[in-house]
C-alpha cells in the first residue's frame, strides 16, 4: 500500500483506515487529500495495477472519508442519507459503502469527474471558479425539491446544542428570503469544476438540508475572498448565481456560520467520552 503525505503536514494514518483501504483497494495507493478542522480525513483510493495479462478496465478511483469517533463532524451515515436523497436532483457522488467501528465511521463514494475548486490550477483562473460556485448553488437550488426533502439546515437545527446564551447572543435570523435546499457547507473546496472551468459537482453534502438560500450564499462568498483572496470576486458569484447581495442576511448566516464552527471546535477539543 503506498501512503503519500498531504500538505502541509503528514498524515498519521488511522489502523482503521489501513484495514479499509486494504480491504477496498488491496495493495492500491491510498493518497490522503483532506484534513479538516474538525478531525475528519479524506483519502483517494485506486486499484494496484496488474503486472500480467491484459489490463482491465479501471474502476473509478473512491474516496474514503473517516470520522473519528466522538468527532463533531457530520456523522457519515446522516452524509450518505443526504446523497442518496440528493443524487435525484443534482451532480453529488454515488455512495458505494457506509460504516462504523469502534474508532469512528466511514463513507466510501464514487469519483466523479472534475478537480476542486481549490486545487491550485484554479488559483490562476479565480474568476471562472467564483462563477462556477455561484452557478453550482443556483442549480441545486432551483433542482432540489424542498417540499419533498426530510431534512433541515434552519438556524433552530443548528442552534439547538449550544448554550442558551450563545444562542442568544446569535440573535434571531432575518425573514426568510426563499427557502430551497441548501447545500450546507458551501466553501470552496467543495465545488468541482470542470476543465474549461464550468460547474461539474458538489461533494460533501453532510449539512445538506432546507433552509433560507442566504445559509449557502453568506458563506459561500466570503469563502471565495478569502480562499482566492480576493474581495472582488464575491461580485462574480453574485452575477453568476443571480442575485444581489443582501447586507443583512449576509451578516446574520456568517454570524450564525462561526458560531457554530467554534461550538464544534470546542467539542473536539474535549476529552473523549466527556460530556
Amino acid at each position: 500500500m503506498v501512503v503519500r503525505g498531504v500538505h502541509p503536514a503528514p498524515v498519521e494514518i488511522p489502523d482503521a483506515v489501513h484495514a479499509l483501504a486494504g480491504w477496498y483497494v488491496g495493495w492500491g495507493s491510498v493518497t490522503p487529500v483532506w484534513r479538516n478542522d474538525l478531525g475528519g480525513l479524506t483519502f483517494r483510493l485506486e486499484d494496484a495495477p496488474l503486472l500480467h495479462g491484459p489490463a482491465p478496465r479501471p474502476r473509478p478511483a473512491r474516496y474514503l472519508k473517516w470520522v473519528p469517533a466522538d468527532s463533531p463532524c457530520p456523522d457519515p451515515f446522516a452524509e450518505a442519507g443526504r446523497l442518496a436523497w440528493a443524487r435525484r436532483f443534482a451532480a453529488v457522488p454515488r455512495v458505494l459503502d457506509v460504516g462504523r467501528g469502534d474508532d469512528g465511521a466511514w463513507l466510501l463514494t464514487e469519483e466523479l469527474p472534475g478537480t476542486s475548486a481549490i486545487d491550485p490550477r484554479w488559483r490562476e483562473h479565480p474568476r471562472a471558479a467564483a462563477r462556477a460556485i455561484g452557478e453550482g448553488l443556483r442549480l441545486l437550488h432551483d433542482a432540489a425539491p424542498v417540499a419533498d426533502c426530510p431534512f433541515t439546515w434552519a438556524p433552530v437545527a443548528r442552534t439547538s446544542a449550544l448554550p442558551p446564551e450563545v444562542r442568544a447572543a446569535v440573535g434571531p435570523p432575518p425573514p426568510v428570503d426563499r427557502r430551497v435546499v441548501c447545500h450546507g457547507d458551501a466553501c470552496v473546496p467543495n465545488t468541482l469544476l470542470h476543465d474549461d472551468g464550468t460547474f461539474a459537482a458538489h461533494v460533501d453534502l453532510g449539512d445538506l438540508g432546507v433552509a433560507d438560500r442566504w445559509s449557502d450564499l453568506a458563506v459561500a462568498s466570503r469563502s471565495i475572498a478569502r480562499r482566492f483572496q480576493d474581495p472582488r470576486l464575491p461580485a462574480e458569484f453574485f452575477a453568476a448565481y443571480g442575485v444581489t447581495p443582501d447586507p443583512e442576511r449576509i451578516d446574520y448566516y456568517r454570524r450564525l456560520w462561526d458560531v457554530v464552527e467554534r461550538h464544534r471546535k470546542r467539542l473536539r477539543q474535549q476529552p473523549r467520552g466527556a460530556a
